[in-house]
């Protein structure tokens, strides 16, 4: 039986330590990006994509992203009472983005305890995943494109991008023969090669299509040293058993909003898409002089 995907799952327990001391008292997520913080860009990208429930994975010193998916009353009445209608309705307007559950990742394990502490919410359905830090600027949602693709094959799909082959050390890479346009079956995962150990310049970025078989393979896999679950030992796992896992090289400009200067430049580039301060801003920056 096939199953249209209208869950996604959104990983936010991490502590946010490159950005200390911002995050101290806030999560890393919430960080704006000129007027909206960066976890709402990937709630905004899955609703466009045709999903209907966002189920995030939360750790302590998170409450702030929960209060910003739920409603304000005090504060639309106090906007409405100002005539600030058009801002009231874009704040209530966000709570009713999708439907929101939140689960307590209780201790640090990984990404790969996190998306197991949802797995009740899941069920025998393909979920979508989208991490906190990456944003995607594109016509067509990155996530849409990757649900595309899983529609042809029913596999787990992974987002991928390509980087110059000098920086293949900070990413995850894989292995992998062309089927399609864009399109990768996936032999190998290799977590931060070096240059010289470094399969292709195709990385993993933090967006997935993930079947019933990766939760299996999630509860089977043992914790690295460091007592994390890691999501790519799960992948590699299903890959070893037989199975098809897809990677698809999407179409849009990514910001990793998890890097000081990523996050520096997605500021500057949504800045000058945004209809009212792109053209004070452009003028801006060319006044510019260092």
């Amino acid at each position: 039986m096939e199953h249209q995907i209208k869950k996604v799952i959104i990983p936010v327990a991490g502590f946010g330590t490159r950005f200390l001391p911002a995050t101290k008292a806030q999560p890393k997520e919430m960080l704006p990006i000129v007027d909206k913080p960066v976890i709402q860009y990937l709630v905004e990208e899955a609703v466009a994509s045709g999903i209907t429930e966002v189920i995030f994975v939360t750790g302590r010193g998170k409450r702030a992203i929960e209060d910003h998916f739920d409603n304000a009353g005090e504060l639309e009445y106090y906007l409405e009472r100002r005539g600030k209608h058009e801002l009231a309705r874009t704040v209530r307007d966000i709570a009713g983005l999708a439907r929101f559950a939140f689960v307590r990742q209780k201790e640090p394990h990984g990404v790969g305890d996190a998306l197991l502490q949802a797995f009740h919410l899941i069920g025998n359905e393909p979920v979508a995943v989208l991490f906190g830090d990456d944003v995607v600027y594109s016509k067509t949602p990155c996530l849409k494109q990757l649900m595309n693709v899983f529609e042809k094959y029913r596999n787990p799909i992974i987002a991928l991008e390509r980087v110059p082959k000098k920086l293949v050390s900070r990413y995850g890479v894989i292995d992998g023969k062309k089927v399609a346009h864009k399109t990768y079956s996936i032999s190998k995962i290799v977590e931060k090669p070096s240059v010289a150990d470094a399969p292709s310049n195709l990385s993993v970025v933090g967006k997935y299509i993930l079947t019933p078989s990766v939760f299996e393979a999630l509860k089977r896999i043992k914790p690295q040293k460091n007592q994390e679950l890691y999501l790519t030992d799960a992948l590699q796992s299903v890959i070893t058993r037989g199975e098809g896992v897809h990677g698809f090289e999407f179409s849009g400009v990514r910001y990793d909003c998890g890097d000081k200067l990523g996050l520096l430049k997605a500021v500057v580039d949504y800045g000058l898409r945004h209809p009212e301060l792109g053209s004070g801003l452009r003028k801006h920056l060319r006044t510019v002089k260092m």
